[in-house]
């Protein structure tokens, strides 16, 4: 990078510099001159990893530059990204970075906000979901390019719910009247997570507080999860999984497993179910009677609920994390620019083929062909051990809805200006553990969200 950054790290991004040592795939080549850039990405998977160099290969063969790629674990993000901040070193560009990452990033000034602004105003910003950009963006400042998301799912079994004459599980009252009604011979109402150490739970809480506009914070940053919204959003959750559901702490891969096998009527699960459902995986398949002899039957008999209206919610909402591409400041700015331009432009179907089933195109296509990338998005293979287009299985109308989730997506905290606050909170999960007192019987929805705020508020002081 042409010179390193001047600024002061807030408390929280120093205390996570630890020893740890990066995991780079490339080479150490200086970062000085204008022809060459370095580039994290959080995507360390190693298909995924050898998709981006074959990106990175075109894009050098084309314009000369040389990327330098270091892949991070994402749980060691934060600690390297301050490591690297201290020693005046950050890479020129990171990528596939979380809302609360890039939250993070931005409050200890790392971000270059005007090139990653004109990176959107040059692909087009009619081309991008406005509720991406507005999640990536502050006070008129673009923060970072959003590339693609994933929104929490309710996955219903379409056969019982047509056989009980029961109608899609959208709302707070349907979703409560089908888990009563459908909880019986061996099938529960819904599964979903409850351990309260685990980040899974603090996601599918999030996605049915956000449905009943239950909000972390308003916008002067004082903590709301006592609100009446709140309230009924954790009554609203322990009488489902204490009455509706299957006993005991459930997580990602329980939760999965009950549904897999014909457990029960409905699953809150992420996006990243459906080359699962879809018999896909080879570690994780539908084991349910009927998909012995079809693979694919329990996948052909679900429906997929995206957004959620609870009685008190102003609209149906969802929880969403968007995947984002950042220029950071101090940067060699326009090899820099050229890159994410590259990557969500000629190279944009093979980013988000690599696991479609969990990166929902955030631009939708170009000025000049408004629907190119949605449509490519429809026909990318999904899967690990086969691969399938998931359009093939679940048909155009689960795909197309799943489309349009971007511009309903919502997150805690986020938009009134608590990134730091988010970030804190998943390492301590007060929610989970405040929500399994509910869904244990040991006390009360408001008594919960009582001492949900004053944990959050002791985290608020922690991070200020």
């Amino acid at each position: 990078m042409s010179s390193p950054p001047k600024r002061t790290l807030t408390a929280a991004l120093i205390m996570a510099v630890t020893a740890g040592t990066l995991l780079a795939c490339g080479d150490d080549a200086p970062k000085s001159d204008s022809h060459q850039i370095t580039v994290w990405s959080l995507e360390d998977v190693a298909d995924r990893v050898t998709a981006t160099r074959a990106i990175i290969a075109d894009f050098t063969a084309r314009t000369g530059i040389k990327v330098n790629l270091v892949t991070v674990n994402e749980d060691r993000f934060p600690a390297l990204i301050a490591t690297s901040a201290a020693a005046g070193d950050l890479p020129d560009v990171v990528g596939s970075v979380s809302l609360a990452g890039v939250r993070t990033l931005a409050s200890n000034e790392l971000l270059h906000p005007e090139a990653n602004g004109r990176i959107v105003d040059t692909l087009g910003r009619a081309t991008f979901s406005p509720r991406a950009l507005e999640l990536t963006s502050d006070d008129g400042r673009q923060l970072a390019v959003p590339s693609d998301g994933w929104g929490q799912l309710l996955v219903y079994r379409k056969d019982l719910f047509d056989a009980a004459g029961l109608p899609a599980p959208d709302t707070y009252e349907r979703i409560a009247a089908a888990a009563a009604r459908l909880n019986t011979g061996g099938v529960a109402g819904i599964t979903a997570a409850t351990a309260p150490g685990d980040t899974f739970t603090q996601q599918t809480f999030e996605h049915l507080a956000l449905a009943n506009n239950c909000q972390l914070t308003d916008d002067s940053g004082a903590v709301r999860l006592d609100s009446p919204e709140c309230v009924e959003a954790f009554g609203f959750y322990g009488q489902l999984m204490r009455t509706a559901s299957v006993p005991g702490a459930q997580d990602v891969d329980t939760t999965r497993a009950t549904y897999f096998a014909g457990r029960a009527a409905m699953l809150l699960w992420s996006p990243f179910v459906l080359d699962e459902l879809a018999g896909l995986r080879a570690d994780a398949r539908p084991t349910c009677p009927q998909c012995q002899a079809d693979p694919t039957w329990l996948a052909r008999n679900s429906g997929f609920v995206t957004a959620i209206k609870g009685p008190a919610g102003t609209a149906p909402a969802q929880y969403g994390e968007i995947s984002s591409w950042a220029v950071l400041d101090g940067a060699v700015t326009e090899p820099a620019r050229s890159f994410v331009e590259h990557l969500l432009g000629e190279a944009y179907p093979r980013w988000i083929g690599m696991s479609p089933e969990g990166r929902v195109p955030v631009r939708t296509g170009t000025a000049q062909e408004p629907q190119k990338f949605l449509d490519a998005w429809n026909t990318s293979p999904a899967g690990v051990d086969t691969r399938r287009p998931l359009v093939d299985v679940y048909g155009e109308q689960v795909l197309a809805e799943l489309r349009r989730s971007p511009d309903t997506f919502s997150r805690w905290g986020l938009t009134q200006g608590q990134g730091d606050l988010v970030g804190a909170i998943l390492g301590e999960l007060p929610v989970p553990k405040a929500l399994a007192e509910v869904i244990g019987g040991r006390t009360d929805p408001a008594a919960a969200a009582r001492r949900a705020t004053r944990d959050v508020e002791a985290i608020t002081a922690g991070v200020k």
